[in-house]
């Protein structure tokens, strides 16, 4: 996604202040909107991507903008260009080399990127699914596949750093998956 590195998100507890939010980011600085939607239990997430300086700007505006309604705020930097297309559902995946499939489940949306991001830097896996939030109850989820040995290390190194925030929900690593739980994932 062009030369950004670094995702902010914000979510709030209110929808109508969540618009206020989101447009108060983007006229901060030199964001792109990676998604602003309202998620389960009535609430409102806004994620952008761009250069560190320009999310830090753009999350000092939702902070003013957001204050009151802020349940939490994330900067992620140096996110590994893998994120990007895994949260917009854009990765081109063969289920036939699936050797493994693995899956880290949150209790926090914007949590699951940081969990995502360590996973892929930990071992050769392919992101092809981080969900934030949407018919989960507010929570996230990331798929990833590769051979056995890299979706082990990648699945246990980002349910390390869930761990770490008491944010696990469950892990799982399925070994030679079906091709099926490939064709559709929420």
């Amino acid at each position: 996604m062009e030369d950004f590195d670094s995702i902010g998100l914000v979510e709030l507890s209110s929808v109508a202040r969540g618009y206020t939010v989101e447009d108060a980011m983007i006229k901060a600085a030199n964001v792109k909107i990676i998604m602003a939607r309202t998620i389960c239990s009535g609430k409102f997430l806004v994620a952008v991507a761009g250069d560190s300086d320009a999310v830090m700007a753009s999350l000092d505006a939702a902070a003013k903008a957001g204050r009151g309604a802020i349940i939490e705020k994330r900067h992620i930097t140096r996110v590994h260009p893998s994120i990007f297309p895994a949260i917009m559902g854009n990765v081109a995946l063969d289920p036939d080399q699936a050797d493994a499939l693995g899956i880290i489940e949150t209790f926090s949306a914007s949590s699951i990127i940081d969990v995502a991001d360590a996973a892929v830097k930990s071992a050769n896996v392919v992101l092809f699914r981080v969900h934030l939030a949407m018919a989960l109850g507010g929570k996230g989820f990331v798929l990833m596949t590769g051979d056995a040995s890299s979706v082990e290390t990648a699945v246990q190194v980002g349910s390390d750093v869930a761990g770490e925030d008491g944010i696990l929900v469950d892990r799982q690593v399925i070994l030679r998956p079906a091709k099926e739980l490939f064709k559709e994932f929420i």
